[in-house]
This record gives C-alpha cells, sequence and structure tokens, in this order.
C-alpha cells in the first residue's frame, strides 16, 4: 500500500483517474448530440471541476520526483491509452493502424523525454 502511495506511482494513478474525468467532459457529450450545446458545455464544465482534485494533485505530489516535463509527458501518454479505450468501447469507434503508428510515435517521443 506505501508504494501505491510513493510519489512516484501516486501521481500516475492520480493521472490516470483525472484522464478518465477529462475524457468524458470533452468526448463523452457526443452520445448525445440532440442535447443542447449549452447542456453540453456546462456538463462538461461539472465533469472537468471533479477531474482537477485528481490532475492539481497529482502534479503537486509528482513534481517532488518527476519534472514538470516529465509530468506532462505521462499526463499525454495517459491520455492516450485512456481516450482508445473510451473511443472503442464508449464512442464504439474504431483505431485504424494510421492511429496506432501516431500514437507509438508520440510514445516513441515520450521515451526521448525519459532517457535519463
Amino acid at each position: 500500500m506505501s508504494l501505491l502511495l510513493s510519489p512516484k506511482i501516486l501521481p500516475i494513478l492520480l493521472l490516470v483517474a483525472s484522464n478518465v474525468f477529462m475524457t468524458f467532459a470533452w468526448y463523452g457529450h457526443l452520445k448525445f448530440k440532440t442535447a443542447p450545446l449549452y447542456a453540453a458545455v456546462m456538463f462538461s464544465w461539472m465533469i472537468a471541476f471533479v477531474e482537477y482534485w485528481f490532475a492539481v494533485p497529482a502534479n503537486r505530489i509528482g513534481h517532488q520526483v518527476y519534472s514538470a516535463a516529465e509530468l506532462k509527458t505521462m499526463q499525454e501518454v495517459i491520455t492516450l491509452a485512456v481516450f482508445v479505450v473510451f473511443s472503442v468501447f464508449y464512442l464504439k469507434e474504431a483505431i485504424t493502424w494510421n492511429h496506432v503508428a501516431g500514437f507509438a510515435l508520440i510514445a516513441a517521443g515520450a521515451a526521448v523525454i525519459f532517457r535519463a
């Protein structure tokens, strides 16, 4: 349990939670295209408010052991991973080879950031 609460692991878990909320805030309304735009914006904003309760502590805690660039890189990779799952299972949209190739290039960039 103490490993999960360490400044190396806890920020990653918080960023995953943050990205689940933010992905729903940004893209969840796409299943409700008949809802008024103002309602989609307001509901998305309420979800994003919760997201901040995960993202801000993730960065505050994570900055004890990671640079800001490393935290941002983790966030982007986690965002893509969460988005792929969300897109396939919630929006029922296929991931193409072009998507996989593009995501792989982003992951390669992330690997460069974390190289000592």
